[in-house]
């Protein structure tokens, strides 16, 4: 099994992977298809007009993810990875006013997003909690086109038929040839003993037999720095998040509040996991406002992975920029693990699935740069995602901000403890990680849909929205 460490953390925008990110995504890929010659194309028959559903978890948190927003642009022909998000409004601005779509290389579509863009409630698609139905017209309102895309958490996007065939390649145990290619974390740990190699070495390797060193380097770099940016950019900005619940933005006076204590040397017994909630919240501020964020492995968790990276850098005299590199091909290492297994998707196991793994693959990591064996770096991430099982996926009037937003900090707060404990034992545990990772698979396929990114149950009925 072989996931790159690019398709773990992809740069995009907010405020969710799945929801907006996945569904920008799928726009993109029909405005390709209806280009290309892959499907059967009537003779002399012209696209003219799109129509959009949306279904499961979509339709009902979508409004307040950005959904919707997501589609538009998506069908402008602009991608998560290149949108410029403060031109976002006007793009919509225009489609909303014009009723009609001009991306680039195709002639003007019409989308009315008030009549062609559906919450589909009712319907729920067979596939995955998060589906999408794309349909092309000609003039006369004639179907030419329609395809399913399901959104299956972290930005991914697959076609129903893809889907099917991603779920007959895992019960095939099909694997690409990479030299290392652990589907499980036993696997990992008995190649590990084998080649004497780290996991971040192993994971070097797979990733080699696709690019070259250096520009493996420079992706690493790039991923790190636009984290960063995003953490330095959270812990500037003021005011009060968008959406409706009127939530004010906390990281720059909880930032301002540490660095006045660093400066006085004033003791705080607290210091270090302050840092990290700052950090963390930062990040999924700047997601809840639609900014530039890396999925890690999603955008609700976007802040676990570069607070605990930011943290290491803070307060590890030994931090580097290669140790930086490690950090991230072990966090995927294991983030791949977990989404082969389970799901990384709040729609499909709640927030188990999104926390809860960015947790283990951040204590993964961490204890890979502060020199844990790879049985220390398996345990810290086995207590890391323990500690989270059964977490639902409840956010208020569906935005990714309560409980989201602290969510990150105290999983970040998590990873450290955990890759704390693990370094502080010998790698023997008693929970392995894959048992955890199962655990997760089947607690998340009995919760509850009320409780998987619907708004349905938990928070998001039990506040008074004001």
């Amino acid at each position: 099994m072989f996931l790159s460490v690019f398709d773990v953390f992809k740069i995009g925008i907010g405020p969710s992977s799945s929801h907006t990110m996945g569904p920008m995504t799928a726009a993109k890929r029909f405005l390709d298809l209806i280009l290309s010659d892959d499907w059967p194309r009537p003779s002399g028959a012209a696209v003219a007009a799109l129509k959009v559903s949306l279904h499961g978890s979509l339709a009902y948190t979508g409004i307040g993810h950005g959904t919707g927003r997501a589609v538009i642009i998506g069908l402008t022909g602009e991608e998560p990875d290149r949108v410029d998000p403060d031109r976002m409004d006007d793009i919509i601005a225009a489609v909303e006013q014009e009723g009609k779509v001009a991306p680039p290389g195709h002639p003007a579509y019409r989308f009315v997003p008030k009549d062609d863009l559906v919450y589909d409630k009712k319907v729920p698609l067979p596939g995955h909690a998060n589906g999408m139905r794309f349909t092309a017209l000609d003039r006369d309102g004639r179907v030419l086109l329609t395809t399913v895309y399901y959104s299956i958490g972290g930005g991914f996007v697959v076609t129903d038929t893809e889907l099917a065939a991603m779920q007959k390649q895992k019960k095939q145990a099909a694997t690409q040839k990479v030299p290392y290619p652990f589907a499980t974390a036993k696997e990992m740990l008995e190649m590990a003993h084998r080649s004497g190699l780290t996991i971040a070495q192993m994971k070097r390797a797979n990733e080699e037999t696709v690019m070259d060193r250096a520009a493996l380097d420079a992706g690493l770099d790039r991923i790190w720095e636009a984290m960063s940016g995003c953490i330095d950019r959270g812990l500037k900005q003021e005011g009060r998040l968008p959406g409706g619940l009127n939530v004010k933005r906390r990281a720059r006076s909880i930032h301002d509040k540490l660095e006045e204590e660093w400066r006085s040397n004033r003791q705080n017994p607290l210091l270090a996991n302050d840092w990290l909630s700052v950090y963390a919240m930062a990040v999924n501020e700047e997601n809840a406002a639609g900014g530039r964020v890396v999925t890690a492995p999603t955008n609700g968790a976007a802040g676990v992975v570069p607070a605990t990276i930011r943290y290491y850098l803070h307060f590890h005299p030994d931090a580097d920029q290669e140790g930086i590199r490690d950090y991230l091909l072990t966090a995927a290492a294991i983030g791949g693990i977990i989404k082969h297994n389970a799901s990384i998707s709040g729609a499909e196991v709640g927030c188990q699935g999104e926390v809860g793994s960015a947790s283990a693959m951040a204590a993964a990591g961490l204890a890979a740069v502060m020199g844990g064996s790879p049985e220390q770096i398996e345990n810290a991430a086995e207590i890391a995602l323990e500690h989270h099982l059964g977490m639902t996926c409840d956010p208020v009037a569906g935005l990714v901000q309560v409980p989201c937003i602290e969510r990150n900090a105290l999983g970040a707060v998590k990873a450290v403890t955990a890759a704390s404990l693990a370094l502080k034992g010998t790698g023997e545990h008693f929970v392995p990680l894959d048992a955890c990772v199962e655990t997760m698979r089947q607690t998340g396929h009995d919760m509850s849909e009320k409780y998987k990114e619907t708004s349905l149950g938990g928070l998001a009925v039990n506040v008074v929205e004001c």
